[in-house]
């Protein structure tokens, strides 16, 4: 959910993974296209019905995508219903937590860091506390977090790993 130019989906192709890719980039799904006409992959949302539209799946992977949804509650119901009983969801989002937030004020790159000038870019910033929180809340259970990029407290990537009952 959210294979934007596609760079994930061919190298699971290759190796053996059956997947399924949307993402509502116009131009990340043609430059997708372009690389691998094979890709099974269009244009979608976490706010389409997914699941009515392509099934359900063992795995669901959104990788950097939460940062950018408006309503994160409605993404993560997506996520839950794409899953069979027993599926796995793992997701990708930048890092926050009080000690990087504090570290980026502390250097003068807070305004770099959370620009609202990036067109389409980050609306929301995550931490493990508000990240379980989303996941919980859809019904997720047996959440792990890996923080990855740097030592953990300024780590640059927050990996959830959930489960649908």
């Amino acid at each position: 959910m959210g294979c934007g130019n596609g760079s994930v989906a061919r190298v699971l192709t290759a190796r053996g993974w059956d997947v399924t890719g949307v993402d509502p980039s116009v131009e990340g799904i043609a430059q997708a296209r372009a690389a691998d006409p094979a890709l099974k992959i269009a244009t979608g949302s976490a706010y389409d019905d997914l699941a009515a539209q392509y099934g359900h799946f063992p795995v669901v992977l959104s990788l950097e995508v939460v940062e950018h949804v408006y309503a994160p509650r409605h993404y993560a119901r997506t996520l839950f219903e794409l899953l069979e009983p027993g599926g796995t969801a793992i997701l990708s989002t930048p890092y926050h937590g009080y000690w990087k937030n504090l570290a980026l004020a502390l250097s003068g790159r807070m305004d770099a860091h959370f620009t609202a000038l990036w067109d389409h870019g980050h609306i929301k910033f995550w931490s493990i506390r508000t990240l379980g929180e989303l996941l919980r809340e859809a019904g997720f259970v047996d959440l792990r977090f890996e923080r990855v990029g740097r030592v953990p407290a300024l780590a640059k990537a927050l990996i959830a790993i959930a489960h649908k009952p």
